[in-house]
């Protein structure tokens, strides 16, 4: 009897510990199911979190970029006056050609037919040519840096997606 005793107590201490086993085992299973979840999360913010400061990073030195830019189109733009004097603008007519040729390039169509009014002058002074010159190369280099930093950016927030 006394070893019957002990057989269904060492089963049942068994099926105890094999109970216990199980369950414990399920609970690590799930720990570890929630840790790399949690993981996996905290990754993700990092990266949104670094993808957030590299952006600011990217704003901030493309303003600063596009700032410099148009500074130093106006410093090239108070220039004029002394790279083309009032004496150029009066030796220069600027045929009224040249100013439908170059306002039609700005507005990216085509000019209209070629004739003798277009050998006529304009009336624009070639210091006023100048400065719209400056204006535009200003603008051409502050949308080049735009363009910059938007390839930047991609770069930046295609580095740290998913």
């Amino acid at each position: 009897m006394n070893l019957l005793r002990q057989g269904l107590f060492a089963i049942a201490l068994f099926g105890s510990l094999w109970r216990y086993h199980t369950i414990t085992s399920h609970r690590i299973k799930d720990a570890d199911a929630r840790a790399f979840t949690a993981e996996a999360q905290a990754r993700d913010l990092v990266g949104e979190l670094a993808a957030q400061k590299d952006g600011e990073r990217i704003v901030t030195q493309y303003v600063d970029r596009v700032q410099i830019v148009r500074e130093k189109g106006q410093s090239i733009l108070q220039k004029v006056p002394v790279y083309v004097p009032a004496s150029a603008d009066a030796a220069c007519v600027v045929p009224a050609g040249f100013v439908r040729l170059h306002d039609a390039a700005a507005a990216s169509a085509m000019p209209d037919r070629p004739g003798a009014a277009n050998a006529q002058a304009s009336g624009v002074a070639l210091s006023a040519v100048a400065g719209t010159v400056v204006d535009n190369y200003t603008t051409c280099h502050a949308i080049a840096e735009q363009l910059i930093a938007l390839q930047d950016w991609v770069r930046v927030n295609s580095r740290n997606s998913p």
